[in-house]
């Protein structure tokens, strides 16, 4: 089986450590986040994700960053469970636009369940469906690249370099593989530009490419406003798939939360009451001055 596998985010603007480990040590501070994400409400089996960021710079002038990633997606009888940590090493290529190109890598692990008693079988005694997954571990090592200066962002990643097979032993005696999951690498493109329209509005339209062999590309694009430097409303738009609304809130100078709803625009609409997605992020700050306005990215 090939196709589109790992999860999905429409604030991907503010989960970009999970796709691209070159991220971390760029917010200049202690940052934590967490996202919960549950995809196509009253779907039975659908997708429900959650993952869990931490990351800050090292080194005598910032330019390292380390980070620790989590996810926790399931859909259907499938539970993954994922970890990994993340380096990046920063180039200050202009110290006064704040600009910088880091490299990141990101090594961890990643453990499948598969449980099919939870399947509705048209034939139970299946001997395809007889041996359950347990947690199979595979190794991840991914990389990335991105660069940002204090209104501008662009990145390009691959999380998993390895083509990894999820088996049961059951596989293993079949010539022809018919019972291996195979994850295809995914790609990743993202961007985004903060535009200052007023002392009290700013705008950053931001985009994400995503390319999996054997699968549709999928292309996020999206809007969001800020005002005040407090509340942020928006919408995106993923290519065939769904449109979106967004909304955020810069609770204190540490602390910001959002939330996304998807509205299907495909058939499956009929049958779920859309998506939904909930962000928290909390920084720590350690020194004053950088506490000058809150980063939109």
């Amino acid at each position: 089986m090939c196709a589109q596998q790992d999860a999905q985010y429409t604030q991907y603007m503010y989960n970009t450590q999970i796709i691209n480990p070159a991220y971390v040590g760029s917010r200049e501070t202690l940052s934590f986040g967490v996202l919960g994400r549950y995809q196509w409400v009253d779907l039975e089996g659908s997708p429900k994700t959650g993952t869990f960021t931490v990351n800050l710079p090292v080194g005598l002038y910032d330019n390292m960053g380390i980070g620790l990633s989590i996810i926790h997606d399931q859909i259907g009888p499938a539970v993954e469970s994922n970890a990994a940590i993340d380096f990046s090493y920063a180039l200050h290529l202009a110290r006064r636009n704040v600009s910088k190109l880091s490299f990141g890598l990101k090594v961890g692990a990643d453990m499948l369940d598969v449980d099919y008693s939870k399947l509705n079988l048209s034939n139970p005694n299946d001997p395809f469906f007889q041996n359950n997954i347990d947690s199979k571990i595979q190794p991840q090592v991914g990389a990335g690249i991105y660069y940002n200066t204090q209104k501008f962002y662009a990145g390009v990643s691959v999380p998993n370099f390895l083509s990894i097979q999820h088996f049961d032993e059951q596989s293993l005696d079949d010539e022809n593989l018919e019972g291996v999951v195979v994850e295809r690498l995914h790609y990743f493109f993202i961007a985004g530009y903060v535009f200052d329209l007023n002392p009290n509005l700013k705008l950053k339209p931001a985009t994400l490419w995503r390319m999996v062999d054997g699968a549709p590309l999928q292309w996020d694009l999206s809007a969001n406003f800020m005002f005040k430097e407090k509340f942020v409303v928006g919408a995106s738009y993923r290519w065939n798939a769904s449109i979106s609304a967004l909304l955020g809130f810069q609770i204190s100078d540490s602390i910001f939360a959002g939330v996304g709803y998807d509205y299907q625009s495909t058939a499956i609409e009929d049958y779920s009451n859309g998506s939904y997605e909930v962000f928290l992020r909390f920084d720590i700050f350690n020194k004053a001055e950088k506490i000058v306005a809150p980063r939109f990215f």
